[in-house]
């Protein structure tokens, strides 16, 4: 290994950065080495501060010859201006070649031992650019399946209503006109949700930058949500917990709105229960904790490994058949993770739970 990291950190070509780098580091050196010298230091300490120098050099360039360079002008400075006879050259001085091969050593070791750690860094970070673009490849492919399947029977059931509704136009009651319709209206409202998801995805994904988080009042984004959702769901149900001292959180509003509404309306759609649906805000450490829980039939112990990976569709097969889980959850796990959060899902023993948290600081970095 040792061999290896010597030959690359002599394949590295020096640059007027490297050369600008090393000068300034030993002039700033030299600095301290004279304040060493009046205060009487002594010689040793004075070397001390040049071997300091030289690790300062392997570790702010990248390759061997800066710190080969800096040994030789280390040992020259030690000689010349902080060795009797001052400012005069002494090669003849006891324990001179011991110093110069110390300190190249240092150089060559150091420079070696940092140019493979460097190597490891940028091995490391190529593999990790890599994860990520596989795992945006995934999620694109998991998205196109559940796109082809949560997208086109909602459209197909659009288009035979609306060709119903012409083509039976004289013979249909208003009832049936009506109901037609409201299928219509229904299928393009959620058709709209989607493709507001999918927009929402998109823009994490594109994203040179992280975020714009600003503190919201937490309250008030649920009950936002909340708001919207029934506007589409007049006969929804919900249930609020909330803690009484106002909480105040960092995170893109309408995209944490969204992770809501996702999860209230699958369990509007997919528990098959008439209970209200409870939607509860906890604090958890340094951790906003929000839970969305129905009291229906659950989830199926098989789907749940899979399901925030695009490739669950439904609970169960039901009658509409096409508001499938697949798209929704999987852009909550992607928002939720963009803000360096968790998601989750369990089964009670009445119904399902999805939950997920929120830190209340930027603490993403600790995931």
């Amino acid at each position: 290994m040792f061999l290896e990291s010597l030959k690359l950190s002599l394949k590295k070509k020096p640059t007027p950065e490297g050369w600008f780098t090393t000068v300034l580091i030993l002039v700033i050196a030299t600095l301290v080495g004279y304040a060493l010298w009046i205060l009487a230091s002594g010689v040793a300490n004075i070397a001390l501060v040049y071997i300091l120098a030289l690790i300062a050099i392997a570790y702010f360039t990248d390759g061997f010859y800066y710190g080969l360079a800096a040994s030789l002008i280390g040992v020259i400075c030690v000689n010349y201006w902080f060795t009797y006879p001052y400012w005069r050259l002494n090669f003849t001085l006891t324990g001179y070649p011991i110093t110069f091969v110390l300190m190249m050593a240092t150089s060559i070791i150091v420079s070696s031992f940092l140019t493979h750690l460097k190597e490891q860094a940028e091995i490391i970070a190529e593999r990790e650019r890599a994860l990520a673009d596989a795992e945006k490849e995934k999620l694109r492919a998991n998205l196109l399946r559940a796109v082809s399947h949560d997208l086109r029977t909602p459209l197909t059931t659009i288009i035979g209503s609306g060709e119903s509704y012409l083509e039976n136009f004289e013979t249909l009651s208003e009832e049936e006109k009506r109901e037609l319709v409201e299928q219509i209206s229904d299928d393009s409202h959620w058709l709209l949700n989607m493709v507001e998801n999918l927009l929402s995805v998109t823009r994490i994904q594109t994203s040179s930058t992280s975020l714009k988080k600003e503190p919201e009042l937490v309250e008030e984004v649920l009950n936002e949500a909340v708001l919207r959702l029934k506007q589409r769901l007049p006969q929804l149900q919900i249930s609020l917990t909330i803690p009484d001292d106002p909480i105040f959180l960092p995170m893109d509003a309408m995209l944490i709105e969204q992770v809501l509404m996702n999860l209230i309306e699958n369990a509007f759609y997919h528990s098959g229960s008439k209970e209200p649906i409870a939607c509860k805000v906890e604090e958890s450490g340094h951790y906003i904790l929000f839970r969305v829980i129905d009291f229906g039939m659950g989830i199926s112990p098989e789907l749940l490994p899979r399901l925030f990976d695009g490739t669950t569709y439904s609970r169960h097969q039901t009658a509409d058949g096409h508001k499938g889980m697949g798209i929704g959850l999987t852009i909550c796990k992607t928002i939720i993770t963009a803000h360096g959060g968790m998601i989750h899902a369990k089964n009670n023993e009445r119904g399902a739970e999805f939950y997920f948290s929120l830190p209340k600081e930027e603490l993403s970095d600790e995931f």
